[in-house]
């Protein structure tokens, strides 16, 4: 035997071997799923004056047509300045969300019988204009009752101690009349049937109550009311869990998952969450907190032979509260997200998207247990730890969610349509965390294999030599070609049987992300996963050759294996081009696509990128030296607020920096007084839950005095209040007025200080009310509070931190 036939005999028995040892997972996906059946809901007027229709059936909405898989995000518009609206929804959009929800929050536009407040940061047609302007759809959800964490859950004081609320009390049914009048006047000209943005309305939230007037006939009076004032929307949905009720066929009901129970009477750690486990068949999750429970019926199951599996508070964040205070990372929502997907929901809907703050009132607006709510939440902090944060600032978890909804966005017509499909083996239940969690989404022909790894707070095996065999109607396909470690953690979708323009693409170890017209063809951009080998496998006999990247072939096989960022070219024996990219899995995390001189560009960057209502690109950070890459290559006719410098390229990407002058700002702080005793401890009910102190214990609150130079905000886009601090509430004044608060976490306090820019002129005041050794309050575990004779109430450093900006058109 010569040395080049042992060699490759020795690769081949080395090849084998390794098959042998690998531990394949299976699931059979070979039958197609039944055809998409219509006119079950009634819904409204889906048919637009450009003649576009927005439809639905029992499986997933269309749009002109087409299967489309929408990204949805929470933004409450009384909770945020009407400034920067706008540029918000562009962060929005930019992050991949394509439909904007509120809440309509009843109180905030009503305080008083019969006077209305639609100005300034209530205007609720300027905030759904601004969303048309770009091209964002909106989902109005006026309630009545919203919960949202706020007074009555939303319904003004007036209404609920007069009346009945939340049935078919006439009275009761007379106000909420006027007042769907008026956002019906908020909105006239703007729904979808008129050519505007509105598509959908969700009636009342979290209804499960069969008492006198109440039940599946209270759903009906509503939704036959808003019709009356005009409301004809290509959807009508009501929330689906905690055993809802609704009459069959009227509303679509919408469901969710949080990662934590922040209402949670417990004390200690949670048992795992279905929130990171696939689920088939099974679309209501425990744990959503609906309050005032009365139903024994659960029409959300009940209805799931007819509705899509659509989704509405899939948690970016959870609310905070004070008797549970868990501190959620950006895997921890992530992970989430794909499991969800990966078990059939075709509308991905989160609560919140963008954070914000409680308006000023009196009574305050927010929910607590004394005046007769469940939580006890901020007066005005509604932080929500979303991906975009209560001062509009981007959260880690951002990042991590963009390279999934460029996913949704770009392929989710060919996702939507696709079934779920459960492996032959698969955990037994939520606590079941050695058994390897996956799925496979699919047509019978193609589809996506979706993996999960990571349960939030406990620990998960690594899964080495795993391999996925897919069963399906020709053939089966099994992927990679030799066993990979799913490591802890790791959570992942790859394709089967993917289309390239016109070349199929067999299986990938690698994250399809989005497709990208350069203006040469579509461009496939792909994620690598991890440390696995990311590998393309395409049939020998539909390839004719390979440009750009490295190939070996296995039989009928060719493994094509790219280095990231260069375009890696595949011709076919059809004629046919396939072009892809791929990035590391850090490179698409930084990746935003936005539009620069009337040309959609790649852009990678450690920077917040976005839109800006100028047609450019907006990049904001705390570090004055941006650095940036992009294609296709910037013209010679852009412009900079900053000078930009060309750096070496690598890869496809064209590279530039920028240095913003720096801002070194100091905070002058001092004590102005020390902290008292903190009172006893206030619990209630059967499991002893802590509730907030009474007002008059915080008066025991340290204070200190903060100086922030006038001239602050000059020169940046805006300037943080770093607090470090360790206590149980924290507070922000300008003289007597509060400008907002935060519950303890064990986090930085971040307060975003050009909101507050007329207030920079006298000191602001800093409170922390102790918080006592002997607490019952729960905390993340790497939140160790330092106390000092039973309680703590410190501050640690006060920071300046300044945001720059960078802006290209």
């Amino acid at each position: 035997m010569n040395g080049n036939l042992l060699a490759a005999s020795t690769a081949v028995l080395s090849l084998l071997c390794g098959l042998a040892s690998a531990e394949t997972v299976r699931v059979d996906a070979q039958m197609a799923p039944p055809a998409p059946r219509e006119g079950l809901l009634k819904m409204g007027t889906g048919l637009s004056p450009s003649g576009q229709v927005i439809s639905v059936n029992d499986r997933y909405l269309t749009l002109a047509g087409k299967p489309v898989l929408p990204v949805m995000g929470e933004f409450h518009y009384t909770r945020f300045p009407e400034q920067y609206w706008e540029e918000q929804l562009l962060k929005m959009k930019a992050a991949g969300v394509t439909v904007v929800a509120t809440y309509v929050i009843w109180q905030h536009h009503e305080e008083r019988p019969g006077s209305f407040d639609w100005s300034g940061n209530r205007n609720l047609r300027k905030f759904i204009q601004l969303a048309q302007k770009h091209g964002l759809y909106v989902y109005l959800r006026p309630g009545p009752w919203a919960h949202a964490e706020v007074r009555f859950g939303g319904i003004p004081d007036w209404v609920v101690d007069s009346v009945p609320t939340r049935g078919n009390d006439p009275t009761y049914l007379g106000y909420v009349d006027a007042f769907f009048g008026q956002v019906a006047e908020q909105a006239r000209g703007l729904l979808w049937k008129d050519g505007g943005p509105v598509i959908g309305i969700q009636i009342e939230n979290e209804y499960n109550r069969t008492g006198p007037l109440q039940g599946r006939d209270h759903i009906s009076r509503l939704k036959e009311m808003l019709r009356a004032h005009g409301f004809d929307v290509p959807l009508y949905t009501v929330t689906g869990w905690d055993n809802a009720v609704f009459p069959r066929g009227e509303v679509i009901p919408v469901f969710g998952s949080y990662v934590d129970e922040p209402w949670s009477a417990s004390s200690g750690l949670l048992p795992p969450k279905s929130s990171y486990l696939f689920q088939f068949g099974v679309r209501n999750e425990k744990g959503l907190g609906a309050q005032g429970r009365t139903s024994t019926q659960d029409d959300g199951a009940r209805d799931s032979d007819i509705t899509p599996f659509f989704g509405a508070e899939y948690g970016g964040g959870v609310p905070q509260m004070y008797r549970r205070r868990p501190l959620i990372s950006p895997d921890d929502i992530a992970d989430m997200v794909i499991t969800k997907v990966g078990s059939g929901v075709n509308l991905l809907g989160y609560y919140m998207f963008q954070g914000g703050q409680n308006p000023s009132g009196s009574p305050s607006r927010d929910e607590s247990m004394a005046s007769g709510g469940y939580n006890d939440v901020p007066k005005f902090g509604y932080d929500f730890q979303a991906p975009l944060g209560q001062y509009g600032q981007a959260h880690p978890v951002l990042n991590k969610l963009k390279p999934i909804h460029a996913f949704l966005q770009t392929f989710g017509d060919r996702l939507a349509p696709m079934a779920v499909y459960a492996p032959e083996i698969k955990p037994a239940a939520a606590d079941d965390l050695t058994t390897l969690r996956w799925a496979f989404r699919g047509d019978g022909r193609s589809g996506f294999v979706f993996v999960n790894n990571h349960v939030r707070q406990y620990a998960t095996p690594a899964h080495p030599d795993t391999r996925f065999e897919v069963k399906l109607s020709d053939k089966s396909v099994t992927l990679p070609s030799k066993g990979v470690t799913v490591e802890e953690g790791a959570a992942f979708i790859w394709p089967v049987h993917f289309d390239l323009s016109g070349i199929n693409l067999l299986w990938a170890t690698a994250q399809p992300v989005t497709k990208f017209d350069d203006g040469k063809g579509d461009l496939y951009v792909f994620a690598a996963t991890g440390q696995i080998e990311p590998e393309f496998v395409f049939e020998t006999n539909a390839v004719r050759t390979v440009a750009g990247a490295k190939k070996t072939q296995q039989g009928a096989q060719i493994r094509v294996l790219p280095d990231t960022g260069r375009i890696v070219t595949v011709t076919g024996t059809n004629g046919k081009t396939a072009r892809l990219l791929l990035l590391s899995e850090a490179q698409a995390q930084s990746l935003t696509t936005v539009t620069v001189q009337g040309r959609p560009h790649l852009i990678l960057s450690a920077a917040h990128v976005f839109g800006n209502a100028e047609g450019g690109a907006t990049f904001r950070q705390t570090d004055p030296q941006f650095k940036f890459a992009i294609y296709p290559y910037l013209s010679d006719n852009f412009s900079a607020n900053l000078k930009l410098k060309r750096e070496e390229s690598k890869g496809l990407f064209q590279s530039w920096s920028a240095t913003a002058p720096e801002v070194k700002l100091t905070a002058e702080w001092q004590l102005l007084r020390p902290a008292g005793k903190a009172p006893p401890l206030k619990t209630w009910g059967p499991r002893n839950t802590p509730i907030v102190p009474e007002p008059e214990s915080f008066g025991a609150s340290a204070a200190w005095t903060v100086k922030v130079p006038k001239d602050a905000l000059k020169g940046v886009s805006d300037v943080y209040l770093d607090v470090d601090y360790q206590g149980d509430v924290a507070r922000l004044f300008s003289g007597p007025q509060m400008l907002d608060d935060e519950y303890y976490i064990g986090r930085t306090w971040r307060i975003g200080l050009k909101r507050y820019a007329d207030k920079l002129t006298q000191p602001l005041t800093l409170s922390v009310m102790p918080l006592r050794e002997d607490s019952k309050v729960y905390f993340d575990a790497s939140v160790k509070p330092q106390f000092a004779e039973g309680q703590v109430a410190r501050i640690d450093a006060i920071r300046l931190t300044p945001e720059y900006e960078l802006t290209l058109k």
